[in-house]
């Protein structure tokens, strides 16, 4: 197991075009994930809430950033992550208190996408920075019990403690009381495992965007010696 990585290579590589664009998709897909979670599908037995369709871009993302720069980088981007949806929420109450020129039925309906309530907030935000911090530890620490081996055990198994702790939290916090328990349940059990599944179904892309990485940008980090923690 080696790196020839040093502080200062994972410090200019962020300034890269392939820093940039990674960071770019993770905060869109949370910031569309979270906007699209208050809907929650029908897929025929199963119940599932929208943001399963957009959410598990972003621990795919959050694999590429661990794997490549490191728990140190993947930490402050999972904090601009929770700044922005941050923000985003902002700007959606705040556009809520101004009057308009629109009709009363688009009112209506803007009010019903982008009004989230405090508890919704509340789920989105905590099983975010509970789930995004989980799958990245997970994947840092087994980076170096395998030295470096195995990607695909990595990856999903990062995803099986950072998705199933994400979906537990927000389905409980969100929907509990709301729905009836087994409709809950469903929720929960539904939305892990199409996570799981489509990043079994990643695990090809996600080989081939972490390779292209690591040689574009000479970076392949091992948090041998890194305290695994939300704040550093």
């Amino acid at each position: 197991m080696s790196s020839s990585s040093t502080n200062a290579d994972i410090y200019r590589s962020t300034g890269s075009p392939y820093f940039s664009t990674i960071v770019a998709l993770y905060v869109a897909t949370l910031i569309t994930a979270n906007t699209v979670a208050v809907s929650v599908l029908d897929l025929g037995p199963f119940s599932a809430d929208a943001g399963t369709l957009t959410f598990p871009i972003a621990y795919i993302v959050g694999d590429v950033l661990t794997e490549v720069y490191g728990f140190k980088t993947a930490r402050r981007v999972i904090w601009l992550g929770f700044a922005c949806n941050l923000f985003a929420v902002g700007v959606y109450q705040l556009a809520m208190q101004f009057p308009t020129h629109n009709d009363a039925t688009f009112d209506e309906g803007f009010r019903m996408v982008f009004s989230s309530t405090p508890r919704i907030l509340l789920a989105s935000m905590a099983a975010y920075l509970i789930g995004s911090f989980a799958n990245s530890m997970v994947m840092s620490r087994m980076k170096v019990m395998t030295e470096g081996k195995y990607l695909w055990m990595r990856t999903i198994g990062s995803t099986i403690a950072g998705e199933g702790l994400d979906t537990v939290i927000f389905v409980l916090i969100a929907f509990s009381g709301v729905f009836p328990r087994e409709i809950v349940w469903q929720m929960i059990y539904t939305n892990w495992i199409i996570k799981i599944g489509l990043e079994v179904l990643a695990t090809p892309v996600t080989y081939r965007v972490i390779s292209l990485f690591k040689r574009k940008e000479g970076l392949d980090v091992y948090d041998t010696d890194t305290a695994l923690r939300p704040i550093g």
